[in-house]
């Protein structure tokens, strides 16, 4: 198509620059054959978001980029291979980056349906952290229901996801945070217990920081660990594992923690990595049906994703860096597109 659009993007010009909003004249994004461009209504902010524009994430794109790694909105064109969707689609797409703009081309295999009722908002703040959660709890983690789990940072997205889909898979869930707002939040999540953990935590010596977990842990020895805090927190919570546990290494907001080896061995457990994006890129089919039963759970009310804020384009470098922060419960998202959803 000659046809020219007005696309608004909040585009990163420069590794780790502040963001300048561009409303730019530019040619219909280009899609492949398999792919389909998409009306974006909404954008779902995650950590990675927050590294890609520092140029630290592992997918380093070339520049400007506009950060996003999941939208909801509606197909408006697609390539000539594709014959499972059409126009007028409503969907989540995942991808990587370029979702802080009104279009954008997404792989069709990359796609999940968004059911009618369910709002565009919900949709762009729901598959990153849910899927995320779900590969960990059990293509990694191999979860039964009869064993427990500790989610330290129990109030972010992925946190959160995590306590509702260990608790709808029978587990007994404690969750760990920094203060009494997040601790409501979690437990109003379903989990059974939650500790809040000292705000001088990262200052202790680590074997008071271990006896931290175990005090607040009350003698439990959890089954599953799910790390995605990392730093100080990491080995703290790693000497509190049952015997042949798994401590599922998911990200590291408060840095790359240094685990002694010699933990794992005496514990006679995993140390497991959890990268839903590369599992996702290799492994479409299985990622594709993990995505469609959580669709499935969001459409019966069987989850209840947290949007706890939602922004605007023109403030979504507000958003990403209150999620920087960590001052969010639960989810942040952009609406991009207001007058479509």
């Amino acid at each position: 198509s000659i046809e020219r659009i007005i696309m608004r993007a909040l585009l990163s010009e420069k590794i780790n620059d502040k963001f300048s909003l561009n409303i730019k004249t530019t040619d219909e994004p280009i899609i492949e054959d398999d792919a389909v461009l998409i009306k974006v209504i909404a954008c779902g902010i995650n950590y990675p978001d927050t590294l890609i524009i520092k140029d630290e994430y592992q997918i380093k794109p070339t520049r400007p980029i506009a950060p996003g790694g999941e939208v909801s909105g509606i197909i408006i064109k697609k390539g000539k291979k594709v014959v499972d969707w059409h126009d007028g689609d409503r969907v989540i797409a995942i991808t990587t980056f370029g979702g802080l703009a009104e279009y954008v081309s997404c792989k069709a295999d990359k796609l999940v349906k968004l059911p009618d009722g369910i709002p565009m908002a919900t949709g762009a703040g729901f598959l990153f952290t849910y899927g995320t959660a779900y590969h960990a709890l059990h293509d990694r983690g191999r979860l039964t229901s009869n064993e427990s789990v500790l989610v330290l940072g129990a109030a972010g997205g992925v946190g959160l996801a995590a306590v509702e889909l260990a608790k709808a898979h029978g587990a007994s869930v404690i969750g760990a945070v920094s203060g009494e707002q997040k601790k409501a939040a979690v437990l109003n999540a379903g989990a059974d217990q939650c500790f809040i953990y000292p705000k001088n935590i990262v200052d202790l010596p680590a074997k008071s920081r271990s006896e931290i977990f175990k005090e607040s842990l009350v003698n439990t020895n959890p089954n599953i660990i799910f790390d995605i805090v990392g730093g100080a927190y990491s080995e703290a919570a790693l000497r509190s594992i049952a015997w042949e546990g798994r401590f599922l290494i998911v990200g590291f907001p408060s840095g790359i923690p240094k685990l002694p080896l010699n933990l794992p061995l005496l514990k006679g457990c995993e140390c497991t990595g959890v990268f839903w994006g590369t599992f996702f890129e290799k492994n479409r089919a299985k990622a594709k049906e993990n995505h469609e039963y959580l669709v499935k759970l969001l459409k019966e009310g069987r989850l209840r994703p947290k949007i706890s804020r939602v922004f605007g384009l023109e403030n979504a470098e507000e958003a990403i860096g209150r999620l920087k922060r960590r001052e969010i419960i639960g989810k942040i998202v952009v609406v991009v597109s207001p007058d479509a959803s």
